[in-house]
């Protein structure tokens, strides 16, 4: 499926746009994920190269030309170590996984998130998508988000011995 650019205007007059990102625009993406630890993971540029070539789609998300956020949508099938992808992909056949989603601090509370979400859910095909939300250590304000959107938890996930737990989360699509 072909996915364009999608410009959003919201009531507060802020012009958004997201589109697909590109190379020029990871060094900046890293940083902005390096920033949201420990609610995303660590990762290096490799990851970040990696995950353009495999996402579907990584888009980022633009106010007047500066980079807001990013979202990176992973479908089942690839070779990623995450234990959080390899438990949905042993339980669940066919899905969008938002393996991470970073607005920056400057554009946080301006529904920058919601409108990469509308777009994913306007542009996905999939049944369902999945993402995970920290428990442990909390982030609270994620997990009122994605309530929000429509996902619910179907399972905790305990990792590195105990030290962080992560809600599984599912939105089911109403295509």
């Amino acid at each position: 499926m072909e996915r364009r650019n999608f410009i959003c205007q919201l009531p507060n007059f802020l012009l958004m746009n997201i589109r697909k990102a590109q190379d020029k625009d990871l060094a900046k993406v890293l940083e902005m994920n390096e920033a949201a630890l420990p609610h995303v993971s660590s990762v290096e540029l490799s990851d970040m190269e990696r995950f353009l070539e495999q996402a579907d789609p990584f888009l980022v998300i633009e106010e007047e030309k500066e980079l807001a956020g990013f979202m990176i949508v992973l479908q089942k099938g690839l070779n990623y170590e995450s234990l959080n992808y390899k438990f949905f992909c042993n339980n669940y056949s066919d899905f969008d996984y938002v393996d991470r989603i970073v607005i920056s601090d400057k554009f946080r509370g301006q529904k920058f998130g919601t409108a990469l979400y509308e777009y994913l859910f306007e542009q996905s095909s999939k049944e369902i998508i999945l993402c995970e939300i920290n428990i442990k250590p909390p982030n609270k304000n994620s997990m009122e988000f994605h309530k929000a959107l429509g996902f619910s938890q179907v399972a905790e996930q305990v990792t590195e011995s105990g030290k962080k737990s992560v809600a599984m989360m599912v939105r089911e699509q109403k295509n």
